[in-house]
């Protein structure tokens, strides 16, 4: 997908244009552990508001962090 070391990505609730999207069923679920007020780390993140996933092929890894945004 052309992917390159320090893409970043913003999702919502939808897939982000040009985000591999066998990824984002993987980057959901930590999204959602988020956005519900739970801590990443349950499912081994770095700490309660980051994690690494591999891509479900294999060949990227993906380090997503919340951040808190002004309403």
């Amino acid at each position: 997908m052309g992917f390159e070391q320090g893409d970043v990505f913003t999702p919502g609730y939808e897939c982000p244009a040009g985000f591999c999207p066998k990824a984002m069923t993987e980057a959901y679920t930590s999204m959602t552990v988020v956005r519900s007020g739970g801590d990443l780390r349950e499912l081994g993140g770095d700490d309660a508001h980051s994690i690494e996933f591999p891509c479900p092929d294999g060949t990227v890894v993906f380090r997503l962090v919340a951040e808190k945004v002004d309403s």
